[in-house]
């Protein structure tokens, strides 16, 4: 029996203990492990090799198998070379580790023949069909690091200071990172964005005397520079603005996301060894849980507890 591994879509920390895990518990069982280099695009480009014992590895952000976005791959034609190139290499099944794109792309392989299991490898926080991805807490953990230097300086100068942090469709990453870093107001698409609303609550805040504040704001809801600039011109505090970008992605992973990344690549191994098939693996009220791709897919996504809690704070 032989198994193929792949990482998908944006990089993830942890994406390396995940692929270690799904080749080291292949070897387990008495598989083949393969790696797929650069995913889906390096799947139609037959990258495909055996892959080596991933030693000391686990420690390492992004993914040393490197990854891609392939658009394309919604298209029945470029899958049937995919599906072609695995079968030439006597594949058995195949492990995608990625976000909500690449279970799409895992649900439309397995619809075509070919045994697909999912591992949520994505800083978001965005796969409903699990508590938690791997990567997210080590993205929170960057920008808490962010978040207390910035208010050192807020402090110093008594300056507001907006940060726009990652999640275009899911406002997880912000939410925590707001809680945990003690931020006066979070802006995501769950809380929605009511711009006089952010403006009189800073006015206030700075009449009644506070010294300076943090606003963190997910990607893609408004203009932070000009937010900042509204904000400096109205409420009476200096502002600046900080866009995060793409430091959220990389850095060594925390120990629970290797731990999780570790446990969810054994899992889907273990799952295909047990006779299974297209499942999604994921993490759920402490336990490993698995659905259909298709039902993971289909799962509306939780809003946090946290939510309710920060607006209390």
């Amino acid at each position: 029996m032989r198994i193929a591994v792949l990482t998908s879509g944006g990089d993830a920390p942890g994406m390396n203990a995940a692929v270690r895990a799904v080749v080291r518990c292949a070897t387990f069982h008495g598989y083949e492990p393969y790696i797929v280099y650069q995913g889906y695009r390096g799947l139609i480009e037959g990258k495909i090799e055996k892959a080596p014992r991933f030693s000391d590895c686990i420690n390492s952000g992004g993914t040393l198998i490197r990854t891609s976005r392939l658009p394309e791959f919604k298209e029945i034609e470029v899958r049937q070379i995919a599906l072609d190139k695995l079968r030439e290499h006597g594949i058995d099944a195949l492990f995608v580790i990625g976000g909500d794109g690449s279970y799409q792309g895992a649900l439309k392989l397995s619809e075509m023949g070919m045994p697909c299991f999912t591992i949520p490898g994505t800083i978001d926080n965005d796969i409903a069909s699990t508590d938690f991805t791997i990567g997210f807490d080590t993205a929170l953990n960057t920008i808490l690091d962010a978040v207390d230097k910035l208010r050192d300086t807020s402090g110093s100068h008594q300056r507001c200071s907006v940060i726009e942090v990652m999640g275009r469709r899911c406002g997880d990453l912000a939410i925590f990172a707001g809680i945990s870093g003690g931020a006066e107001i979070v802006i995501t698409r769950e809380t929605g964005f009511n711009k006089q609303e952010v403006l009189d609550t800073l006015k206030d805040a700075h009449e009644k005397g506070k010294q300076h504040a943090i606003v963190i704001i997910t990607e893609g809801i408004t203009d932070v520079h000009a937010l900042a600039k509204e904000i400096n011109e109205y409420s009476g505090f200096g502002c600046r603005a900080t866009v995060l970008g793409h430091v959220q992605r990389g850095g060594s992973p925390t120990g629970i996301d290797r731990v999780l990344a570790s446990s969810l690549g054994t899992y889907a191994v273990d799952l295909f060894a047990s006779g299974l098939k297209n499942k999604a693996v994921g993490y759920v009220n402490g336990q490993l849980v698995n659905y259909d791709i298709d039902e993971a897919l289909k799962m509306p996504r939780k809003v946090s507890e946290l939510y309710k809690i920060m607006k209390k704070l």
